[in-house]
């Protein structure tokens, strides 16, 4: 381990030492009014730079699940290993000739992990293809998503709402993050609401109007009383309030597994082009060579979609990303290999090692202590990457998770929060009135954890105030 890590893991083990230090009044105030009880709770505040011992380190050792702050130690790895610029890419192949706008043969989709592959940037992919003098495939659109070892998992198996566009599972060719976004739109003449559907799916029946009716508008989800539970057809048994005015549903496909083929046959179909075969998976002929490919955006401008407004399956992606570029895995497994290897080199070796699981936070196995989660912050505070990094965290009081929270003292801070049934906290940089910048963890695991963001907020109101 090199010299300046070891001053900084002795500078952060000495929390350990003020591990029973009094919380601020009102931070213990506020834990108090959450009902959550001060065991439950793990607190450090400690320069940036790391050139003095903590302001306050309460229980800093104690591993916890960081929830979506996991995505902190995942974003930040992803910098380092593989460098801001850095792409995924999308190549396309065929394997016949293209006569006369027709592709007498098959046409391939390698999906490569993109987390961003959303309907736009696929109406441009195939644009492209259109633009190659394809207009009618004879054969196939074959898709090879084998670039991830990923196993079917049941959407609902983590909390009980699968439709929810968070519980997306990855997939190397990851469409439009595997959702239907349904736009309701009042037409008070006629009476009805009309719904419009992004993207259209081959096979599935969508519903494009709705009654409208009278009252508040409320809980408009509820009163729709839609109907997912068949693949094959999208419906809503219910009415939509007229006072809701223009309102975007975005929902997770009932049978994620044949979204790609649905929508890419939808959207094919939509661009006025024919298809003679199916779409259907299958692998790339070994040997063939891409006619093109198309690259995502950086993984700086990635980021911040993963930690500003805490995209699951984006970040899972980076995550798998590392074991296939690192390992040549594109598996759990081989993402949690490079992620340990990348922390003992780049953090350090000693006690409180974090547990990998999705690299996520969307788990019940993952684990980090605050010591270790600060030792990492500071660690990225003096790296090249550090304003991407910084950069990709919610603003308080300004933007993503962050946007309706504002701090008391009026001062500036960039955390990254996690909310699950039974954790819940921050994490990152915050600004001091002195002028320094304070590293902040503050993370509850507790049946009320949720309850606890004021005494967050109040710790970070209280690190500002130096």
């Amino acid at each position: 381990m090199r010299p300046a890590f070891l001053a900084l893991s002795s500078l952060l083990l000495c929390a350990s030492a003020l591990a029973q230090q009094a919380l601020p009044p009102e931070v213990d105030a506020a834990l108090a009014r959450a009902k959550v009880p001060r065991d439950a709770v793990t607190m450090l505040v400690a320069d940036a730079d790391a050139v003095r011992p903590p302001r306050l380190a309460w229980r800093a050792q104690a591993p916890v699940n960081p929830a979506s702050i996991m995505k902190l130690v995942t974003t930040y790895a992803a910098l380092d290993i593989l460098g801001p610029a850095f792409t995924w890419t999308t190549p396309v192949y065929t394997d016949g000739a293209i006569v006369n706008g027709v592709l007498n043969g098959n046409l391939y989709i390698k999906g490569q992990g993109d987390p961003k592959l959303v309907i736009e940037r696929l109406w441009l992919l195939l644009r492209r293809i259109q633009g190659l003098g394809i207009h009618t495939i004879a054969g196939d659109i074959v898709l090879d998503r084998s670039a991830f070892e990923t196993t079917e998992a049941d959407p609902n198996a983590f909390d009980g709402e699968g439709l929810r566009p968070y519980n997306v599972a990855p997939d190397a060719l990851l469409l439009n993050f595997k959702s239907v976004v349904m736009t309701f739109v009042p037409n008070r003449t006629a009476q009805t609401a009309q719904v419009n559907f992004e993207p259209s799916l081959t096979g599935v029946a969508m519903q494009t109007t709705v009654p409208l009716s009278a009252g508040d508008c409320g809980d408009y989800r509820s009163t729709l009383a839609a109907d997912y539970a068949d693949p094959a057809r999208i419906r809503f048994a219910g009415s939509y309030p007229a006072s809701c005015g223009e309102k975007v549903w975005a929902i997770a496909y009932a049978d994620p597994r044949s979204y790609a083929a649905r929508a890419v046959g939808g959207l094919w179909g939509e661009m006025g082009s024919q298809l003679k075969g199916t779409v259907r998976d299958g692998r790339v002929p070994a040997g063939l060579k891409p006619v093109f490919e198309v690259a995502s955006p950086p993984l700086a401008e990635v980021i911040r979609d993963i930690n500003k407004y805490s995209n699951n399956v984006m970040a899972q992606h980076v995550f798998l990303t590392l074991g296939l570029q690192q390992k040549n895995r594109g598996s759990l497994d081989g993402a949690r290999d490079t992620m340990k290897q990348w922390w003992n080199n780049r953090i350090g070796t000693g006690e409180g090692q974090p547990v990998f699981d999705n690299g996520s936070g969307l788990s019940r196995q993952e684990r980090i202590t605050a010591g270790e989660l600060a030792k990492m912050l500071q660690v990225a505070w003096r790296s090249p990457v550090m304003s991407e990094l910084m950069s990709s965290l919610p603003a308080f009081g300004v933007d993503g998770t962050l946007k309706r929270r504002a701090l008391k003292s009026g001062g500036a801070a960039h955390l990254k929060t996690g909310t699950l049934r039974d954790a819940a906290g921050v994490a990152g940089y915050v600004d001091g009135a002195s002028g320094r910048r304070y590293i902040v963890v503050a993370i509850a695991n507790h049946a009320n954890a949720a309850a606890a963001r004021p005494a967050f907020d109040a710790l970070v109101d209280w690190a500002t105030q130096d």
